[in-house]
């Protein structure tokens, strides 16, 4: 069994193996799920095993494993500065989850975001915590409100993202009130 990173009630967060490779590309091949996320439906498994290899497995990317089947139904990930889609402080980060099509609805993107907002305050130390979300999916931008996100104001539009030049995306803030 891999290393949990943080646990919800119904989650378990953990670095992505490869042998995660099938059930990526069921959910990652449906056009509903990586259009939202901004990047392109996968195309066969072996690209989804590519990705575990060469993109989830940084440190900081994590299937969403839910503990009632043992297999992820999602992903969640921060980055940092560096990495960051938008202008973001030294000590701060920028969080990004999908959740698989058959898993929508049920509460477990709220659930999972709730549990990286506490490591990424509680354990990392982050000072603020940005997201952003295409405004063409409003359902991501509700997670993230009922998770104490705010809007800032601010679109971008994210050429690097699939579709992201034509799609703009809502900038999110949440501060960690405990470092004030």
């Amino acid at each position: 069994m891999s290393e949990v990173v943080f646990e919800t009630p119904r989650l378990l967060a953990r670095p992505w193996n490869e042998s995660d490779a099938a059930v990526l590309f069921l959910y990652a091949s449906d056009p509903d799920v990586g259009e939202r996320a901004g990047w392109p439906p996968h195309s066969c498994p072996e690209e989804s095993l590519k990705v575990i290899r060469d993109i989830f497995s940084n440190g900081h990317t994590w299937a969403l494993e839910l503990k009632e089947t043992g297999e992820p139904v999602g992903c969640i990930c921060y980055y940092g500065q560096s990495e960051s889609n938008i202008g973001i402080g030294k000590h701060d980060a920028e969080i990004g989850y999908w959740i698989g099509k058959p898993h929508w609805n049920l509460g477990l993107g709220t659930e999972a975001l709730r549990g990286m907002i506490n490591y990424c305050f509680d354990i990392k130390g982050f000072e603020t915590l940005w997201a952003d979300y295409f405004v063409d999916n409003p359902a991501s931008g509700r997670v993230m409100e009922k998770c104490g996100f705010t809007d800032t104001g601010k679109c971008n539009l994210l050429s690097h993202l699939y579709k992201g030049g034509e799609r703009p995306v809502k900038i999110m803030r949440l501060d960690n009130e405990k470092q004030s």
